[in-house]
């Protein structure tokens, strides 16, 4: 019995300064980023908590409680089940293909009774670990060797194949990124990358044919909104339109007149960036992209203070995964690159992203409080 004690004792003093040594700031600047996300959809409610302010509020508390649970969890732990984590996240991409609900022209859901589960945004989490995982196992000599590089590929491919089936070519072009990040991030020379990106180009031809209709038009649009101003390029243009008539300072909370008139669309979810904009002007904006700046130079201060390399493409994963968010969203309301529904982190509307973003913070958490951690080529099982 006094055996047994003595181990609860140092377990949950150990668990204490596992949380002690979470990154509390961090999850402070989440908190005041998610909290104008709140702020924001009171708004494009006309001032109600209902439809969409409450639900965000309770999923991102679910989403802090996760957080902090991964954080505190043994980064060793994420190692072992990396790779099941990845297949779990593939199957639930393979069952939307038979199960999934169609919702804005896409198939992209299922549909779990409390929430509709998004598996695009799982997989992308999971696609960072398998590849950290991955990489963790190899050595400098394998990682610049083309054979070792096929299985990390097909990790890649495999997914981005899914998603575009869907289809949504925002996720699968995020998930591109995501892994070529980790792949540089693990030392593949950049004449590959050049390459890759070189065969790519010369395969946009043919690329182009098995795009869908709406697509092609989001490509056309792009180019010239006001070939259709009434039409395709409607979107665009408004969001043009909210964006400047905010000016420096803004209209005032709840006082933008595109988006309360409803000639502003999805203001809940993809154009909310234009919507506070509108509101509160470029310094409101500026303002916003200040704590993305201040969470993105903590989250790779994470990831460089890594002793481990499965902590550090971990950390580098999700900090450039989130950068991609923020900046795909942001560029794509401005009419820098053509609409495709990636949402704007802790601010947009939306279950999967915001619990499986908190996830990923977890994660890059976990990869702080377990910095010091020394983990062994073969993964969790090798001694530190």
């Amino acid at each position: 019995m006094m055996m047994r004690s003595q181990a609860l004792n140092r377990s949950q003093q150990t668990l204490r300064q596992k949380l002690w040594s979470v990154h509390w700031f961090l999850v402070v600047l989440l908190g005041t980023t998610a909290s104008i996300g709140f702020a924001m959809l009171y708004s494009a409610a006309g001032g109600h908590l209902d439809p969409w302010a409450s639900r965000q509020i309770a999923r991102f508390g679910i989403g802090v409680a996760m957080l902090i649970a991964v954080a505190v969890t043994d980064i060793r732990v994420w190692i072992r089940y990396a790779y099941l984590l990845y297949l779990v996240s593939l199957a639930l991409l393979t069952a939307v293909e038979f199960f999934g609900i169609v919702g804005m022209g896409a198939q992209r859901w299922i549909d779990l009774g409390v929430i509709n589960l998004q598996p695009s945004e799982l997989m992308k989490i999971a696609l960072v670990l398998a590849l950290a995982r991955y990489f963790h196992g190899l050595n400098v000599e394998d990682v610049g060797r083309p054979l070792y590089l096929i299985p990390p590929l097909f990790l890649v491919a495999v997914p981005t194949a899914l998603v575009l089936r869907q289809p949504d070519l925002g996720t699968a072009l995020m998930l591109l990124m995501i892994g070529g990040i980790v792949f540089f991030a693990a030392g593949v020379r950049v004449w590959k990358f050049v390459a890759v990106i070189a065969a790519g180009l010369a395969a946009m031809p043919v690329a182009w044919q098995f795009l869908r209709d709406y697509q092609k038009q989001r490509v056309l649009t792009f180019l010239s909104p006001e070939s259709d101003p009434l039409g395709a390029g409607y979107h665009i243009i408004q969001s043009k339109i909210a964006l400047g008539s905010g000016g420096v300072f803004g209209k005032g909370f709840m006082q933008g007149s595109q988006s309360h008139l409803s000639f502003l669309p999805e203001k809940q979810t993809d154009f909310i960036f234009t919507m506070l904009a509108e509101e509160f002007g470029m310094v409101g904006g500026l303002a916003l992209l200040a704590l993305y700046v201040l969470i993105l130079m903590y989250g790779y201060a994470i990831a460089f203070s890594a002793k481990s390399q499965f902590g550090r493409l971990l950390g580098l994963g999700i900090a450039s995964a989130f950068f991609l968010y923020v900046f795909i969203n942001i560029a794509m309301v401005m009419g820098l690159i053509p609409v495709v529904g990636v949402p704007l982190p802790l601010i947009s509307y939306g279950g999967t992203a915001m619990i499986t973003l908190l996830f990923g913070f977890g994660l890059l958490m976990c990869v702080h409080v377990h910095r010091d951690v020394q983990i062994g080529r073969r993964g969790a099982d090798d001694e530190p």
